[in-house]
């Protein structure tokens, strides 16, 4: 594939072009994002997480949680592959295909990485609130923190932190009556 021309936005049709090399490719505003494997850390917390929600949606069944390589399509210039994320099973008629997610998950985790924390933080959480994302984690596996956005209204609120250190507990209007110990999440 031919790299593209300054100023030319890339789409989900350039996006499909891109080689199955292990990296995690992403389309943000139209410029290609290209991250590295996880390492140990972020895969035992990725694990732990979906492990946490899984067991929780069993009981409960009220949505799917999905683990990367998952394809979210925003438009045809935003196409990401979140960690983890959730669709309530209102939402789900609305936005999962056979294929990927095309509209907005209820929540989406992204588990950050010396590489990845500040588009984690800035461009990435700027996309997921302008297309009504409900909740937005940033897990960071380095501090042992989750920052929680929410939506009040058109936009995030003022994060919320949690740390491990602190022995907080996570809890969501998404899931009723769930209560994620940090150190269950970050537990190794």
């Amino acid at each position: 594939m031919k790299p593209a021309a300054s100023g030319v936005k890339l789409t989900y049709d350039d996006f499909l072009l891109f080689p199955d090399d292990g990296m995690r490719h992403e389309l943000i505003d139209g410029e290609h994002y290209v991250t590295a494997s996880p390492n140990t850390k972020h895969q035992v917390v990725s694990g732990n997480l979906y492990w946490l929600l899984r067991t929780y949606l069993e009981q409960h069944p009220i949505g799917r949680i999905y683990y990367a390589p998952f394809d979210v399509l925003f438009s045809k210039f935003d196409v990401v592959e979140p960690d983890l994320l959730y669709v309530s099973k209102e939402r789900a008629a609305d936005v999962l295909t056979t294929q990927h997610v095309k509209g907005s998950p209820d929540l989406i985790i992204e588990i950050g990485s010396p590489s990845t924390r500040q588009r984690d933080e800035t461009i990435k959480r700027r996309l997921y609130e302008r297309t009504a994302v409900t909740e937005y984690w940033v897990v960071d596996p380095d501090l042992d923190v989750v920052r929680v956005y929410r939506r009040e209204g058109d936009r995030f609120g003022r994060p919320v932190e949690l740390a491990c250190e602190s022995g907080d507990v996570l809890t969501t209007p998404l899931f009723s009556g769930l209560n994620l110990q940090l150190a269950d999440i970050f537990k190794e």
